[in-house]
């Protein structure tokens, strides 16, 4: 089985996430210290709530988990470990994201275009918009259904693979390499998100 290092920063239940990668045999540890990075072929960082729990990811987190990722091992954010991925986020001002994807994430504007209101958080099933080809979207069809619990979103760019739309469009798969994210949850999203984790493993080797 291929070891994969599950960051827990205090920022969400990881049980789901474990029990999933499990289904589609990955090995997972939880490092406690930088350190215990080193054996990891692949690191995913998940998260739910404020964009102020990853303070705990401090600079030798930081510096440990980039040279990873200069060394080839593919990295995985999820929910708020994909807002993590970029420079920062409005809610947490003040804090630094990894940066390794360019762009602030932000508050839903909780209306549409034309002035509907949606609700927000952004909690359910949406669909996936494909906008490009990726190895961590690899079988996933045009219009799949994921589930998303969240408030806050990053920009699309040229690194999203797929968009959302819940009032206002909004990054939902990213992937520039070796780095991707997702936005929903994949361990709560079924086939599909499975498929999205064995493609993540595919990246893992």
């Amino acid at each position: 089985m291929t070891r994969i290092a599950l960051i827990d920063y205090k920022a969400g239940n990881l049980t789901s996430v474990r029990k999933a990668l499990a289904a589609v045999g990955a090995e997972v540890f939880t490092p406690e210290t930088p350190a215990d990075l080193a054996p990891a072929r692949g690191v995913i960082v998940p998260g739910v709530g404020h964009f102020s729990a990853t303070v705990a990811l401090d600079d030798e987190w930081r510096r440990t988990i980039l040279g990873l990722v200069g060394a080839g091992r593919p990295l995985l954010g999820i929910c708020l470990g994909l807002q993590w991925l970029f420079e920062g986020s409005d809610e947490s001002p003040d804090l630094k994201g990894l940066g390794v994807l360019s762009g602030m994430c932000r508050k839903l504007r909780g209306e549409s275009a034309d002035g509907t209101a949606v609700k927000v958080p952004h909690v359910g099933w949406n669909s996936l918009e494909r906008l490009a080809d990726a190895p961590i979207v690899d079988g996933v069809p045009d219009g799949a259904q994921v589930y998303f619990t969240h408030s806050y979103v990053a920009p699309v760019t040229a690194d999203t693979v797929t968009a959302t739309t819940h009032g206002e469009r909004f990054a939902s798969i990213v992937q520039r390499g070796v780095v991707a994210g997702v936005q929903f949850h994949p361990e709560k999203s079924g086939e599909i998100g499975l498929t999205i984790l064995r493609n993540y493993m595919k990246m893992v080797g």
